[in-house]
């Protein structure tokens, strides 16, 4: 694989952290939207701690966790659909192109001397956009939401009751079975109050009694006050302050744009909508003053047929193309532009402040509970659990392979099942970082799902087993590969489904390319090729060329064939750009090999795809070379060949038509032969022109005849010269050709013909047919006083 800004472990820590959901009052939406934010957009760039923290596990050992990062995200009830999701990754991949100067490997493997890029950044916005738009599901809790975040604005009329009705609606989410998403960790999610102040125009006495009301009742440890500026920008030319933002903010646009370009209409609430259309903004719905963002999801693809029917009060239609102009009108609206430094220093202490004060107490503290509960039912009978299972699932699957295992996927537990208290506390303790308790209890889980044959649980505890078992500190064990060999194939083959395949197929490659096992990481990638995904296909077939030529001992041909394959599936995921650039790569392994026939396949394609992409002088370039050399091809093949050339020209003429004519490689002029005679004044037959076919100079010029006239001529310059020929003579030529002494410029008579024969040669096994030909010549007169004397004629070769 290509290298990655990003260690492994660095990767697989961001791939998995633990959710905040948000759920914010709409006077606290509009105030941070004066920044032309949303709340979870104002916090998203400080999620990620600057120290350490210490934690204490159910034996009560100190753990230290480093570099931790939370996400904070807006409650969305409608769990993302696929087709919103590929176009996401279909966008996203699209946007990231290589840079211009891109950093390049020069890789030197026997005679080759390849420049590879070192680095894939469409590659890396893929995997963290696929990771991050996965669906929670009921067989792990990684993508469940352990706390959430009530805001509400110290403007309000009545904050703390604004608190309580955030309260009540984020557990008529969670415990209504209205909303089956999002997910959530345990029954009792942590509630954080947070009050937002706007130091700019908020009375600051009121908020600090209200603040001091909310550590009253909610205690000091569960509320915070958060101030903030929305004061107009009124900084100097000269004072730059840091857009944090724009990175995360640039995917977000992305992502929202799928709501506008999957349908029609787009329903938005009309009592608030000035403040909802903003580029990188979700789009809110406002309900009894709260911000109900949390009634569609950004990946949605049909809004008008699921969230219609819950919308309450004035809800109008709004047309797609006004949401693209609102969208045009606020694009260049800056970021976080009435923020201060002092601001970003609040937010991030913020962040800090939740964290230790909040979320990894309550996380702590759950992580007992589930081992004390653990402890608690050991002494249970299993029979008891496998009879409540058998109550929610119905009869279990008698014993059988996992190759034989085909329909048990469909195996559910209930809530209170001691195996999910298990994998809970396991993804807790993953969470957090502390990987050797959390492997303990992955691979406990992993022998219970086995033993009930509940393969899709099986296969989750056997993928986060093997990736804890990896990021134990010291490596005590090494890295179970056929741990997740099986998950692969369990997701794969058993539960079809493809999403879980890939996550363990990225998060496995990345730990063996770490490992230097490129050969094990590039055949894992290739395995997970289908054509259920070309995109994906395009991605993995892209890395694995990649393991190849980072091998010890690089595999350059099979670089090339893997680089061929992955452009193939990019051009068949309509990404042009990459197609062409996996080609072009690949064209550095063939070229000049003597496999004409791979060659004249790369550079068809680059051709074409240079031409879809308007870059006509590479696709002029690149077909000239497939009509250069004698071709190999069958006559079908050189005739498809030939017409797309053909149709290149004329569009590169049509483009620029004062511009110099093309230079066409067909047919092959054979130099040798071409002859220009000086002669007598031949009439053609017909008019001013006739035409060349079987014309030629042999009925003009007869080569013995000639050669008795240069005699007789040096005999008569001998006689006036007594018998001897001056050093300067030069005898009369009148046809030029590779024998004769062509160093001297011919003597031509004034208005006598000067005729040329060009001899053509069709490298082709299809006919070319040639029509209006003319000779393009140049008359350059010399002066005569010069050493030279004479004129010279610029022959250029006819187009046609």
């Amino acid at each position: 694989m290509a290298q990655c800004v990003q260690s492994v472990q660095e990767f697989i820590q961001d791939s998995f952290v633990p959710l905040v959901a948000a759920l914010c009052s709409e006077e606290a939406e509009r105030l941070t939207r004066k920044n032309n934010l949303g709340f979870s957009e104002l916090v998203k760039p400080f999620c990620r701690l600057t120290s350490e923290v210490h934690m204490r596990d159910p034996n009560n050992q100190l753990h230290v966790i480093k570099n931790l990062k939370i996400a904070v995200n807006n409650i969305i009830t409608h769990s993302p659909q696929p087709g919103g999701i590929r176009k996401l990754l279909n966008d996203v991949v699209s946007v990231s192109q290589p840079a211009e100067g891109l950093v390049t490997n020069v890789i030197t493997a026997g005679d080759y001397d390849l420049n590879i890029s070192a680095t894939t950044p469409w590659f890396e916005s893929y995997r963290e956009s696929f990771l991050q738009s996965m669906p929670a599901s009921d067989h792990e809790f990684l993508n469940h939401y352990v706390a959430c975040m009530l805001v509400v604005s110290s403007g309000e009329p009545e904050p703390v009751e604004q608190f309580l009705k955030l309260s009540q609606e984020q557990h008529r989410i969670q415990h209504s079975s209205e909303y089956a998403y999002p997910k959530w960790f345990i029954p009792n999610t942590l509630k954080y109050y947070v009050l937002l102040h706007d130091v700019s125009a908020g009375e600051e006495q009121r908020a600090d009694s209200v603040y001091e009301e909310m550590k009253q009742r909610y205690g000091t440890q569960g509320c915070y006050l958060l101030k903030i500026n929305s004061r107009g920008s009124n900084r100097g030319a000269d004072e730059q302050i840091p857009d944090p933002w724009s990175q995360y903010l640039q995917k977000n646009s992305i992502q929202n744009q799928e709501s506008y370009d999957d349908g029609p209409y787009t329903v938005i609430s009309n009592k608030n909508a000035d403040h909802l259309i903003s580029d990188g903004l979700d789009n809110d719905i406002q309900v009894d003053g709260l911000s109900n963002n949390f009634k569609a999801h950004p990946l949605q693809l049909d809004h008008l047929s699921d969230t219609s029917s819950s919308f309450d009060g004035t809800d109008y239609i709004k047309t797609t193309s006004s949401l693209h102009e609102s969208k045009k009108t606020s694009s260049g609206t800056p970021h976080g532009a009435c923020l201060t430094l002092t601001d970003h220093d609040r937010i991030r202490q913020f962040i800090q402040e939740f964290t230790f004060r909040g979320l990894l107490p309550h996380i702590e503290k759950t992580i007992r509970q589930l081992n004390d509960q653990l402890i608690s039912r050991k002494g249970l009978s299993r029979s008891l659990f496998s009879a409540t299972k058998k109550w929610f699932s119905g009869s279990k699957v008698p014993e059988k392979s996992i190759n034989e295992l085909k329909n048990t996927s469909g195996l559910l537990y209930p809530p209170e099942a001691p195996e999910l208290q298990i994998r809970k506390m396991a993804d807790l303790c993953f969470l957090v970082q502390h990987y050797e308790l959390a492997y303990s209890c992955y691979h406990t889980a992993k022998k219970d799902f086995l033993n009930d044959q509940a393969m899709l649980y099986a296969a989750g505890a056997l993928e986060m087993a093997a990736v804890s078992a990896f990021l134990q500190p010291g490596a005590p064990r090494p890295y179970p590969a056929h741990y997740m060999d099986t998950a692969i194939q369990t997701y794969r083959d058993i539960c079809k489904n493809m999403v879980l395949a890939e996550r363990c197929v990225l998060l496995s490659a990345e730990i063996l390319k770490s490992q230097s096992k490129y050969s094990d990481a590039a055949a894992l990638l290739i395995r997970l090729t289908s054509e259920d995904s070309d995109l994906r296909s395009a991605l993995l077939l892209e890395q694995a060329a990649h393991c190849f030529i980072n091998m010890k001992s690089p595999m350059v041909r099979k670089f090339a064939f893997h680089m061929i394959l992955a452009g193939h599936r990019y051009s068949k995921a309509g990404q042009k750009k990459h197609a062409l650039r996996c080609y072009c790569q690949a064209m550095q392994v063939y070229k000049g090999k003597g496999w004409s026939l791979a060659e004249d396949h790369i550079n068809f394609t680059i051709g074409r795809q240079s031409f879809t992409l308007r870059q006509l002088d590479n696709a002029v370039s690149a077909f000239r070379h497939i009509l250069i050399n004698d071709s190999k091809q069958p006559a079908a093949q050189q005739g498809t060949f030939l017409r797309e050339y053909l149709y290149v020209y004329k569009n590169v003429t049509q483009l620029s038509p004062d511009g110099p004519l093309p230079q066409l490689p067909l047919p092959y002029i054979n130099n040798s032969a071409t002859r220009v005679f000086f002669g007598h004044d031949r009439r053609p037959a017909e008019g001013e022109k006739q035409a060349a076919t079987h014309i030629s100079l042999d009925q003009e010029y007869d080569c013995e005849s000639s050669h008795q006239w240069k005699e007789l001529e040096e005999q008569v310059v001998a006689v006036v010269n007594k018998g001897i020929i001056p050093s300067n003579f030069q005898p009369t030529q009148y046809c030029l050709n590779s024998y004769s002494d062509n160093s001297k410029f011919p003597l031509a008579v004034v208005e006598e013909p000067v005729t040329v024969e060009v001899a053509f040669r069709n490298p082709l096994k299809v006919p070319l047919l040639l029509t209006d030909l003319s000779l393009l010549w140049k008359f350059q007169p010399k002066d005569f006083s010069a050493k030279h004397n004479g004129a010279t004629k610029e022959l250029v070769i006819p187009q046609y």
